[in-house]
């Protein structure tokens, strides 16, 4: 196995501090920095100096770096190879833990998790809901095997070699107005033709802000920020009350009880928000894994298809 020293200093390198990297491997910060000290004792190298209150690594620590991922890497693909020949059949496998960000750890991860239970009934699999940024910080700690985001700053580029990032699914975005509003029963509308509606958006500087902001500018005009919400209930509760309309991802299921209707958005290209997949460098391999983003790939086509 992997020293576990180079994991404290790969997520040390991260956060940059002590505090926080002791936070994020459940440690204290007297944990990490024995660890580090050790490490760099038994190397005979300078790995790490003070900057301000943080950490930084020394040019020889950040050589040490990229080549510990290389050893990372390496030993997912082992544990795939050996998951593999323990018995020359998959189906006894260890636990598997999925995250994602709300909408898909409602809509995605459940049945999958479902689904994976019945492949390999002798696994444990557990649901993280976490937002996207944090669902990779869970990849790096190793509290999480796979994580569903969304494509949006500031999450890792895709060229990050720690993890594969994958396209899972485009999740169309649809306008929700409430159900007598002048355009509730039409069957697929433009952007434009809500530019002079009052729009209820999440807080500025948020992911989905971002996202009905930047569909919105790509139609040819900026929405009125007239209310802030967070939840879709709360969104809905709003618009229910004739105070604004708003966008839906397509994977987001519509809380009962309000007097709204969802509206398709058409378009070139039509609205939408991309959802990842990210894993460990490695670890795609694992028969557990690797049917588990057989399956997530699979749930999400038949969703992101349904009727609105």
């Amino acid at each position: 196995m992997i020293d576990q020293r180079l994991q404290v200093l790969r997520v040390l390198a991260e956060v940059g501090t002590l505090t926080e990297a002791a936070h994020r491997l459940d440690y204290t910060p007297s944990a990490v920095s024995h660890q580090l000290r050790s490490l760099s004792k038994d190397l005979g190298l300078t790995i790490l100096e003070q900057r301000g209150r943080g950490l930084i690594l020394t040019p020889v620590g950040q050589l040490l770096l990229e080549r510990t991922q290389e050893l990372f890497t390496r030993w997912e693909e082992i544990r795939g190879e050996l998951a593999e020949a323990e018995t020359g059949s998959p189906l006894r496998q260890r636990r598997l833990r999925l995250c994602g960000f709300s909408t898909a750890a409602a809509a995605l991860l459940p049945p999958t998790a479902e689904r994976v239970n019945e492949l390999f009934p002798d696994s444990r699999v557990t649901i993280i809901e976490a937002e996207p940024e944090e669902c990779f910080e869970l990849l790096v700690t190793e509290q999480a095997d796979i994580a569903v985001v969304v494509a949006t700053d500031p999450l890792p580029p895709r060229s990050d070699i720690r993890f594969e990032q994958n396209a899972l699914v485009s999740d169309r975005l649809d306008l929700l107005v409430r159900s007598d509003h002048r355009l509730a029963t039409r069957s697929a509308v433009s952007l434009s033709e809500a530019a002079e509606e009052s729009w209820i958006l999440d807080r500025p500087g948020s992911p989905y802000y971002r996202l009905v902001r930047t569909a919105c500018a790509a139609a040819g005009f900026f929405p009125e920020n007239a209310h802030q919400s967070r939840e879709w209930e709360t969104g809905a509760a709003l618009v229910s009350a004739g105070l604004g309309v708003a966008l839906i991802p397509r994977l987001a299921k519509l809380p009962e009880g309000y007097d709204v209707a969802r509206v398709p958005l058409r378009g070139d290209p039509v609205p939408s928000r991309t959802i990842l997949t990210g894993v460990r460098s490695g670890s795609a391999g694992q028969p557990i894994i690797t049917a588990a983003l057989q399956i997530l790939h699979e749930v999400a086509a038949s969703v992101a298809q349904r009727d609105v």
